[in-house]
């Protein structure tokens, strides 16, 4: 009985199947390369021009998939946390505080120069601790008024102690981040120090704000309930107001403006950090660069009514191009906070 035999294969049939066989392996990773996605954590309010600004051009220029999960800083670093080892976050934008506690727990990765060059163009005291994270944008602090009621607008931070606003100024209390900046201006007013160095004269600060007691109408912890009282006429001003919130409300329509005072005006802290063993690890740092290059900040500026922390990001219209943007010592301020919380709850009851 003859057993058949298979004929040998042909050249030609080889290289056809090693075509196929190579689309086979190659097709995972071309369909790899199509959906690559990138998990950003960052703020519930920033969703809007995340998604309708960066986003879109992320995506185009990295050939990828973008997914903003807007929640809150403390919530971010809740994830980091839980996920240590096996993180799902690429980057996280959080406020300067939050950022100091993912330090000190190892989440974050630094930034480098030769993984995110624009470093080199951000203004002075933008980057944090070596590195580890930086300010893409900076909300600003200033004197929030009712227009309808304030016809000669404040010109600086003294203005808040003038005795003709006797109970018609409200503050917010150093719980909130915008409420610590006032104990610096306050300091500031005392010693006649600029306002970078009142921040290491707190005490200082309280003695002076001791002088501000009379011209309290209230002092607040919910933001909407104090610009309720004035946008309604019962409060002047609010000092310090934040730029980004003061903008929403006056383009709903609230008869109220920010004035910037002479001596300067605080930058708020608008951070960006890429977590440490961050999948799409790449994609991470690219996403970081995009995010403090002038470029993109510029488009920025005017829908979050913030400050670039790119030195080429032009000022937002309405703001002088000298304007005196100071930067808070944040690591001074983790230290001192629950200092400050608990005399101001001493000193400054009403």
């Amino acid at each position: 009985m003859s057993i058949p035999t298979k004929s040998a294969p042909t050249r030609r049939a080889v290289l056809q199947a090693g075509a196929a066989l190579a689309g086979l392996v190659a097709a995972p990773s071309v369909l790899r390369a199509q959906t690559k996605e990138l998990v950003v954590g960052g703020a519930a309010s920033h969703k809007p021009w995340v998604e309708g600004i960066v986003i879109p051009a992320f995506e185009k220029k990295y050939n990828c998939k973008v997914i903003f999960e807007g929640t809150k800083s403390l919530v971010n670093l809740e994830k980091m946390q839980k996920n240590k080892g096996s993180q799902y976050l690429s980057v996280v934008q959080m406020d300067d505080p939050v950022m100091i506690l993912a330090v000190k727990e190892g989440l974050l990765d630094p930034l480098t120069a030769a993984k995110v060059p624009n470093l080199a163009d951000l203004v002075s005291g933008a980057v944090h601790m070596d590195g580890m994270w930086a300010n893409y944008l900076q909300p600003w602090l200033g004197i929030a008024i009712n227009t309808n009621a304030v016809k000669t607008p404040p010109t600086s931070w003294a203005d808040l102690f003038d005795p003709k606003y006797k109970g018609r100024i409200i503050i917010p209390s150093p719980q909130n981040t915008e409420g610590l900046p006032l104990i610096f201006a306050a300091a500031s007013l005392a010693t006649g120090s600029s306002l970078e160095a009142a921040q290491k004269e707190a005490d200082a600060g309280f003695k002076k704000l001791a002088s501000l007691k009379p011209n309290l109408l209230t002092i607040y912890t919910q933001m909407p309930q104090a610009f309720n009282l004035l946008e309604q006429g019962e409060a002047l001003m609010i000092g310090p107001a934040m730029s980004s919130y003061v903008s929403e409300r006056k383009a709903a329509g609230a008869p109220i403006d920010l004035i910037a005072p002479k001596e300067g005006v605080f930058a708020m802290p608008s951070g960006i950090a890429v977590v440490k063993g961050a999948p799409q690890q790449d994609l991470a740092f690219a996403y970081v660069n995009e995010l403090l290059s002038a470029p993109l900040q510029e488009k920025l500026v005017g829908p979050t009514a913030s400050l670039g922390a790119n030195k080429l990001t032009p000022k937002p219209a309405g703001l002088a191009a000298d304007l005196k943007v100071i930067q808070i010592d944040w690591a001074n301020v983790a230290a001192e906070r629950n200092n400050w919380v608990s005399r101001w709850d001493r000193d400054m009851a009403l």
